[in-house]
């Protein structure tokens, strides 16, 4: 009646699963040896054994969905295009892996410097990026896949070849250098230098990728982000460069990388977009909605504007909101919506909203119902709060005053353009009025009752 672990071996399972209904099994057995040594060294071999089928029935797995790819044909006689000193990512042990990327009549072929070898075919390509080295410490070419590739024992749908210009860490000591220091000058021109070359050695290298590829009938061309379209936003756990490429939204530099794939994005949606708050959130969803939404967070407000208008241009339909929303329940209702892109029910009378215009969460008809001599911004409601409390406090300033004071407001409007002698005359007379009030009420109060 004992369920099996998450570690029983698949063969395991199915024997149980086969024999269950007339056959009893043996949870567990004990052993006692007068021998403790052999018993130990037969405990830790069958332990490997254990392990090491588990290791193997993991990687069965791993690579059952895997698309076999074809052979490299190398190239023999002419000159192969060759990138040298490079580091790889993901790496394919535990170490930095660095080697030399060669470019072949059908593919590409890492080769390190432990001898491993890590093949990527033209064909199996679907993005290729390059991107230089400006604000970075990097130059880089990045390659994303069609259908994953074994890299270790692990599979990977992205994999990026780098240089770094400068080291990502430097020591610093504790004398204070000058702007105008030679050796400070010195160093800056040579770190320039080595951009420049870099740059022209990975750019000759991806235009001679390209031809090879066009001559052996493949489509390959290289794709460079635009930076002047860059935002900062959060896709993981930092806060990063986000930068469009003509078919990709991507961030390079930093692992893991973030790479979304613009076909494969059915909309965007803008969170917690309010006047108060200095950031916001993006929520790309998915095509095939069975798969996870992309987010990005905390994306700084002075870029929205560029971001929908690049949307507009891609031509991709986005939405706002004012709050967070919970995806996976949005995601699996739109799921199972055979009308969710048309605009009537299924009587075909009863409209509805289509597609996405339900996140919308300032509606079309409060727009229109709105007076044009109205504020058409949001603010505009919390404004004419604001305004009627202040009309209902003066009036019942008004009133209280009205209480305490004898005079009418419309005669003091009256008052105004009056000379001083005029006023002098009008307020000699009040006096006597209010005199000759006091002196009647006084008068009834002394008359016996």
């Amino acid at each position: 009646g004992i369920a099996l672990g998450k570690e029983a071996p698949a063969n395991m399972i199915k024997l149980v699963q086969k024999y269950a209904p007339y056959a009893s099994f043996i949870r567990e057995m004990t052993f006692r040896s007068l021998d403790g040594h052999s018993l130990t060294h037969a405990f830790r071999q069958i332990s490997e054994l254990r392990r090491r089928a588990r290791a193997k029935e993991l990687r069965e797995q791993e690579e059952a969905d895997l698309v076999e790819q074809e052979k490299l044909v190398r190239t023999r006689n002419e000159r192969v295009p060759r990138l040298s000193d490079l580091t790889m990512r993901p790496v394919v042990s535990a170490r930095k892996t660095q080697g030399s990327l060669e470019a072949h009549t059908n593919g590409l072929r890492f080769i390190s410097t432990r001898n491993e070898v890590v093949d990527i075919m033209y064909a199996n390509i679907k993005y290729a990026i390059f991107q230089p080295c400006e604000s970075e410490i990097m130059v880089l070419v990045h390659f994303h896949l069609k259908n994953p590739i074994m890299v270790g024992k692990v599979k990977r749908n992205d994999v990026q070849f780098f240089t770094e210009v400068i080291d990502a860490s430097q020591a610093v000591d504790n004398s204070r250098r000058s702007m105008y220091d030679p050796d400070e000058m010195d160093d800056e021109q040579r770190e320039r230098q080595l951009r420049k070359k870099l740059n022209g050695a990975f750019r000759e290298f991806c235009k001679k990728v390209d031809a090879i590829a066009k001559k052996n009938n493949y489509h390959l061309e290289f794709d460079v982000p635009y930076r002047d379209l860059g935002f900062t936003g959060n896709p993981h756990k930092e806060m990063v460069t986000i930068m469009p490429t003509l078919n990709c939204l991507v961030n390079l530099t930093e692992t893991p990388f973030f790479v979304v794939d613009l076909d494969e994005v059915d909309h965007v949606h803008f969170e917690r977009v309010t006047y108060m708050s200095k950031a916001f959130d993006i929520v790309l969803v998915n095509k095939d909605f069975v798969k996870p939404v992309w987010r990005i967070d905390m994306i700084p407000n002075g870029d929205k504007d560029a971001i929908q208008e690049w949307l507009t241009d891609m031509e991709i339909t986005y939405t706002e909101g004012p709050m967070n929303l919970n995806w996976k329940q949005i995601v699996n209702t739109v799921k199972d919506d055979d009308r969710f892109y048309m605009n009537t029910e299924e009587d075909e009378l009863t409209e509805k909203e289509a597609g996405w215009e339900f996140l919308r969460m300032f509606g079309k008809d409060d727009e229109e119902d709105d007076d044009p001599d109205e504020d058409d911004s949001e603010f505009g409601s919390d404004k004419g709060g604001e305004e009627e409390e202040e009309e209902e406090e003066e009036e019942e300033f008004d009133s209280i005053g009205d209480e305490d004071d004898d005079f009418d407001a419309e005669e003091d409007l009256e008052e105004e353009g009056l000379d001083w002698d005029e006023m002098e005359d009008r307020a000699r007379e009040d006096d006597r009025r209010k005199r000759r009030m006091d002196e009647g009420g006084e008068e009834e109060v002394r008359k016996p009752k």
